[in-house]
């Protein structure tokens, strides 16, 4: 949770609630935004890796009521108009067994942060002038998110890029460096921009807005097909935070041709400002049945 940090901490409370066991070992993410529950997967993965034959609950939610704005400046307002509480719960697992019943299994996590001012105060939690505390976005928000992305999926993209589209970027790379070398006349040639749907079947991108939305689909000449959860999950439940992307998951996991073999992959972005994303590889593409969150 990003905003709703209480003592004892969200951790505590769950673990309390459900009698969990006392070697249980807890960690409390709080202020890393939207992107927190990528975060949280990745420390999981980490510590799966050390721990073997071991099972790691993530929990995802986001809780507003505490940090509703109460004042009257248009840049806070954008907080209680788009954002709504949720939450959701992933189980993972590095025991053998467990194979057998998993539904995804986790290929790569990516993890970016930019770190100039106009960044860090992107999204900010202060106060008004008339003291009243909310959450401030700016207006260059969705600048920022372009740039970050883009650093993102340059660290991503030889993960899951098949070789051709890695060929063409390298070409296009070295045409273009020859052409500053030897001084050619003319337009500098343009990169190559890599077909990501090549690599990826499924986009799970972070409800933040209609804005961020075109602006991912835009820069990576997705189809309505490939943003239909991301625009329907903040059609009905809003942007629910870090937990928002798992909404885009379940609405996948449901009404979407997903099959074994498919890869997914999931882009949030966070305070910061981040741009965190993973990919997932579909190993059993049953039918969820009702009441299967």
């Amino acid at each position: 949770c990003s905003l709703f940090s209480p003592t004892p901490s969200l951790c505590s409370l769950v673990a309390h609630r459900f009698g969990m066991r006392s070697d249980l070992i807890t960690y409390n993410i709080s202020g890393m935004g939207c992107s927190a529950s990528v975060i949280s997967v990745a420390l999981a993965k980490d510590i799966l890796a050390v721990r073997p034959n071991s099972l790691a609950l993530v929990i995802s939610t986001e809780n507003l009521t505490q940090n509703l704005y109460c004042g009257s400046e248009r840049g806070f307002l954008l907080q209680n108009t788009l954002f709504r509480c949720g939450g959701a719960a992933m189980l993972l697992s590095n025991r053998w067994r467990d194979a057998i019943r998993a539904q995804f299994k986790l290929l790569h996590t990516v993890r970016t942060q930019l770190m100039s001012d106009q960044s860090y105060e992107t999204v900010w939690q202060t106060e008004d002038a008339s003291g009243q505390r909310g959450v401030r976005l700016s207006k260059d928000i969705v600048k920022v998110a372009g740039r970050n992305l883009e650093k993102n999926f340059t660290l991503l993209a030889p993960y899951v890029l098949p070789l051709t589209e890695q060929f063409y970027v390298v070409v296009s790379m070295a045409w273009r460096y020859l052409h500053k070398l030897l001084r050619l006349k003319g337009m500098r040639p343009k990169l190559y921009q890599p077909d990501f749907k090549q690599g990826i079947n499924h986009f799970c991108i972070h409800a933040g807005g209609r804005a961020v939305i075109d602006g991912i689909e835009k820069n990576l000449n997705l189809s309505p097909q490939h943003t239909e959860p991301s625009r329907r999950v903040l059609y009905e439940y809003g942007n629910t935070s870090s937990s928002s992307i798992w909404y885009e998951m379940d609405y996948i996991r449901r009404r979407c041709p997903l099959q074994r073999g498919h890869r997914v992959l999931q882009v949030a972005f966070g305070s910061g400002f981040k741009c965190n994303s993973m990919v997932w590889l579909c190993l059993n593409a049953s039918q969820p049945q009702p009441g299967d969150l």
